[in-house]
């Protein structure tokens, strides 16, 4: 079964930077558009960035633009996401998505990794 690995959580202090990685096990599952959405308690998952397989077309959600920068490494079937200048409302689940697209009424994901916690707190 395909799979998507997310790895590089942890806790900071705010101001502070974190960079996610999301492995994807098969090469078929990494040929799509690739993201991140992250969910705290009590609260709906939300899309954070979106990158296209190229890597020519990145989108981010308003609350994360100018900190955080979507990459990946098609060579590693991987996609990164670089966090800087976090914030404790950045503090989330965070889940890798493959396939993912905006249908209208937001961007969603088709496969979905296990999710990697992200902790800001001074």
């Amino acid at each position: 079964q395909a799979q998507l690995a997310e790895s590089g959580g942890g806790s900071v202090q705010p101001g502070g930077s974190l960079k996610l990685s999301c492995a994807a096990s098969e090469r078929a599952l990494a040929s799509y558009s690739m993201g991140w959405f992250r969910r705290t308690p009590g609260k709906e998952r939300e899309f954070v960035a979106v990158i296209t397989y190229s890597g020519a077309h990145t989108f981010y959600a308003d609350s994360v633009k100018g900190r955080f920068t979507i990459s990946r490494d098609n060579s590693k079937n991987s996609v990164y996401l670089q966090m800087d200048n976090l914030r404790p409302e950045d503090t989330a689940l965070y889940y890798c998505g493959a396939d993912v697209n905006n249908l209208g009424s937001g961007y969603t994901s088709r496969y979905w990794g296990q999710g990697t916690q992200v902790t800001v707190s001074s």
